[in-house]
């Protein structure tokens, strides 16, 4: 694994902590790596808004209450967009991989052990997988950029911490409920399901805020 991939790895599962600094010359230690590879890791990351400048080099970025309903109100907006515009724009094979991103999200979630990062980062993965192809059905090339502006992949792992099993089969049906919006091409049920598919993402890591705080420190 790469210096960036083994970094953002570590902060999206907690190992580094919001608030956390970190040095080139450490980083570089730990991963066995020079520090031109850290270097540009850490640009990477910092462009993707996971970490942000201190006085004296960067550290794992921190969020407040206030952060997280500004980052999932910009997320509603643009992701429920990217579903109405998929619904219009879908080709064959843009629902062949929707549709295969779904299985194997429906797998990740059957094969779910409470408590496992493993098995976490897996479910995100998958889930992750779906949305980028309502993206890329959506055909608007300047949806990507500004969608992964505000999907901070830390937020997004620890609200899937916090699901249930209920919870997690919950989420899979309203995937199944976007992806039949879009195969149907019904622009505003599929941006009306994907409003409220990500709101159901920001409540859980808010209702979970405090637990959430805790068990990264």
């Amino acid at each position: 694994m790469d210096a960036y991939k083994s970094i953002r790895e570590a902060i999206i599962l907690g190992r580094y902590e919001p608030g956390m600094r970190l040095g080139e010359e450490t980083l570089a230690r730990e991963l066995n790596l020079s520090r031109t590879p850290i270097r540009e890791a850490i640009k990477q990351l910092e462009a993707e808004g996971l970490v942000v400048p201190f006085k004296r080099g960067v550290g794992v970025r921190n969020f407040t209450k206030e952060d997280i309903k500004e980052i999932y109100d910009l997320r509603s907006l643009l992701e429920s967009y990217a579903a109405s515009q998929a619904a219009i724009n879908r080709t064959e094979e843009d629902l062949d991989l929707l549709l295969t991103a779904n299985q194997l999200y429906e797998a990740a979630i059957h094969r779910h052990i409470e408590d496992d990062l493993q098995s976490i980062s897996n479910i995100v993965k998958m889930n992750s997988k779906f949305h980028d192809g309502i993206v890329t059905a959506a055909k608007n090339k300047h949806l990507f950029f500004h969608i992964s502006k505000v999907v901070v992949v830390p937020m997004v792992f620890r609200s899937f911490y916090w699901y249930t099993d209920f919870q997690l089969r919950q989420s899979l049906e309203v995937h199944k409920t976007i992806f039949q919006a879009i195969q149907n091409q019904e622009p505003e049920r599929a941006r009306i399901a994907m409003h409220e598919h990500i709101f159901r993402g920001r409540d859980n890591v808010l209702k979970h805020f405090d637990e959430i705080k805790e068990a990264v420190k």
